[in-house]
């Protein structure tokens, strides 16, 4: 099994945990990535696998599979145990809804606070209107994820790809300056028991490093 994979991409590393999860081996192949230039250039396997030229991309012997989704569902049916997911239906589909909430609902905002936070600490080019705007959109997801955590310990019952995509999310804002606060304690005690998950702790920890290598380097320059 083979998955490219971006340093820094929420979606990948959603794929990554769910790997850990499951004790998957794999080879991992990291496309190029800087703060100067991004992912440009594309990794060619992955211009030549997926036609949106992003990552994740998992091949899995004569199986190829891309968008995040999708390889979380793939993974699920192919290698169930230990599950991700709910097997009654109407619990599933309540899952699948949740993880791609974290894509849908979420990662707009996050997307503003990477371009308006994370690149502009190099290119010194901010746009406060657009984090604040930003960081109010959060605080009202902040406030629906408390409500639909009360009485839960994870977000479908057991641990599942829900916890997973919604983590990187609330990760990635809380690392951006947006994080929840003291009216959101069931977002916090989730977010604690969570990242107290090893493959959870792992990739938040190695995407913690990464981005501060890179931004350890642009203060140097």
């Amino acid at each position: 099994m083979k998955l490219y994979s971006g340093p820094l991409s929420l979606f990948t590393a959603k794929v990554r945990i769910a790997l850990d999860e499951k004790s998957l081996a794999y080879e991992r192949v990291e496309v190029g990535w800087s703060l100067a230039k991004r992912y440009e250039p594309h990794h060619p396997d992955v211009v030549a696998l997926n036609p949106k030229r992003q990552v994740p991309v998992l091949v899995d012997g004569d199986v190829l599979v891309y968008d995040s989704t999708i390889v979380l569902e793939y993974l699920e049916d192919r290698y169930p145990e230990p599950p991700l997911y709910p097997r009654d239906p109407i619990a599933r589909a309540r899952c699948r809804q949740l993880e791609a909430a974290a894509d849908e609902l979420w990662f707009p905002a996050i997307w503003d606070l990477i371009e308006g936070v994370f690149y502009a600490a190099a290119s010194g080019k901010g746009d406060p209107a657009r984090v604040d705007a930003a960081r109010a959109a959060l605080a009202q997801r902040y406030g629906a994820l408390d409500k639909e955590l009360a009485g839960r310990e994870f977000l479908c019952g057991a641990f599942s790809v829900a916890d997973i995509g919604t983590f990187i999310m609330v990760n990635a804002a809380a690392t951006l300056g947006a994080p929840p606060g003291d009216a959101h304690a069931n977002v916090l005690a989730w977010l604690a028991r969570t990242r107290a998950r090893p493959a959870v702790r792992r990739e938040a920890e190695a995407m913690g490093a990464c981005a501060a290598k890179a931004l350890a380097g642009v203060a140097a320059t």
